[in-house]
């Protein structure tokens, strides 16, 4: 499946691994994602999507509740909220970090793990190196 061609949607310009993969179908700005928030957590965001970014190759979409990092398919993510970013990533693996708040269960396909980010300084190494096996996974998908 690695080796396959994406299909673009042609309304939304979004890639994806399926021809007509359901999706919520918008044109939408980072910066809408922040209107209204605290500055820190655009720096916040920034560095979190740096972590992604030094991995290798990365689209980035923002959509309506959320944003998205996809390399072949969506590996990470974000969504801000009042006070913090909810970082998020698809590994294979439970993993453990102390900034991580929650853990969704996707089966067969591994887990969502979720992190609250307040600060810059809270994008450490131990985030960077779950970040890099995310993007590992998603390039093999």
């Amino acid at each position: 499946m690695s080796g396959r061609k994406l299909w673009t949607c042609p309304k939304c310009g979004h890639r994806f691994v399926t021809t007509n993969l359901w999706h919520s179908c918008g044109r939408h700005t980072l910066a809408s994602h922040f209107a209204g928030k605290p500055k820190q957590l655009r720096a916040t965001f920034d560095a979190y999507l740096a972590l992604a970014r030094a991995c290798g190759p990365v689209t980035v979409y923002a959509q309506k509740t959320r944003i998205v990092f996809q390399r072949r398919v969506r590996f990470a993510g974000a969504v801000v909220r009042a006070g913090f970013v909810d970082g998020s990533m698809w590994l294979r693996r439970r993993a453990r970090h102390p900034r991580l708040a929650r853990v969704e269960s996707f089966g067969r396909l591994g887990f969502g793990l979720h992190f609250r980010l307040r600060d810059p300084a809270d994008v450490d190494g131990r985030l960077a190196k779950l970040m890099r096996e995310a993007y590992d996974t998603a390039g093999r998908t």
